[in-house]
């Protein structure tokens, strides 16, 4: 750790924001917050707005300031990150911290220069940005200073992205707008249609968590909601099997299956046949999802494998970037 100026690694993601510093997690809470909508303050953030999503008056608003891994509120994603900041830093803050923060694979120059900026107005000494699956390839050990080739699957909220590496870069990657929420959303849609029964997203979440899976379960789960009725809009009851889950997802997991495809169409033989060796690194809270490395192995015919710290590696690989600056400079993003 450097004397002075402490240097930390941010995942900064759409669903859950990430910090570590060396291999220690400093904080992990939701990427949400309440505002009070007349004055855009921040008034909760973290699990504690996440709590309130769907029970606030109309006077605040609960929201998500990332949506699809970048900034979609400028203002209240630089203050979420300066709170941030600070929590971690410890009110003695003498010298401003360097911050390595993570961004989506594909990201436009514009979406890139907010980020950077809400850094530097978080308070931040100095600002440098890397491409989430670089930084979990990192957190995760992969060997990509080689020239073999390394499969990262990144499994997030917003999104979904699969890359090559080799050499300290991506070779070749591939992001896709599917991720953890759509899921939900997914569970939702089905809900609905199939028993005319309305739920909301921390419940469609629920049973994610609990009842979902990508594949066929030996053994049946059941999880009983409570949602409204879209003909009475009385409450009512309704029992939910894995069975339900699993055919709600089918259709955004093939999104997420085509993703991983797309990336391997365009990896060249000579990679290709390295990952097939050594499998794919499933990284993201998507990851967790039961069963979610038999269906892309199947899917795919490429062993794929859940890594040790699916929620943090992301975090890990950005701190330990940091001391990596000078080999990757020619894949960290321009700022």
């Amino acid at each position: 750790m450097p004397l002075f100026s402490r240097e930390f690694g941010v995942d900064l993601g759409t669903t859950t924001t990430v910090i570590a510093e060396d291999s220690q997690i400093l904080l992990q809470e939701p990427t949400v917050v309440a505002v009070i909508v007349d004055e855009q303050k921040m008034v909760e953030w973290g699990q504690a707005a996440k709590d309130m999503y769907g029970r606030v008056p109309e006077s605040i608003e609960v929201v998500r300031p990332l949506q699809y891994g970048v900034i979609a509120e400028y203002e209240i994603t630089e203050n979420l990150l300066s709170f941030l900041i600070k929590k971690v830093s410890g009110p003695m803050l003498f010298f401003r911290p360097r911050l390595m923060i993570t961004v989506p694979y594909g990201i436009t120059s514009v979406e890139s220069r907010a980020v950077h900026e809400a850094g530097l107005g978080s308070g931040a000494r100095e600002v440098f940005l890397i491409q989430q699956p670089l930084a979990a390839a990192i957190g995760v050990d992969l060997p990509i200073s080689t020239p073999s080739g390394n499969m990262v699957f990144l499994l997030g909220g917003g999104t979904s992205q699969a890359a090559v590496l080799a050499m300290n870069g991506i070779v070749t990657a591939e992001t896709t707008r599917t991720g953890g929420l759509k899921l939900d959303e997914a569970i939702i849609s089905y809900v609905r249609k199939k028993y005319g029964i309305i739920i909301g997203q921390p419940t469609a979440e629920q049973l994610k968590i609990r009842i979902g899976s990508a594949i066929p379960m030996e053994q049946q789960q059941e999880m009983e909601v409570q949602g409204q009725d879209q003909v009475s809009g009385l409450p009512r009851p309704l029992v939910l099997t894995s069975e339900d889950i699993v055919e709600a997802l089918q259709e955004p997991l093939s999104d997420i299956v085509n993703t991983a495809r797309r990336t391997l169409e365009k990896t060249p033989p000579e990679l290709l046949s390295d990952i097939i060796d050594r499998g794919m690194a499933l990284c993201g809270g998507g990851a967790l999802l039961r069963g979610m490395d038999k269906f892309l192995t199947k899917s795919l015919g490429i062993p794929a494998y859940l890594v040790d710290e699916p929620l943090t590696c992301t975090a890990i690989g950005a701190a330990r970037a940091m001391g990596m600056r000078d080999i990757l400079r020619r894949s960290l993003l321009p700022t």
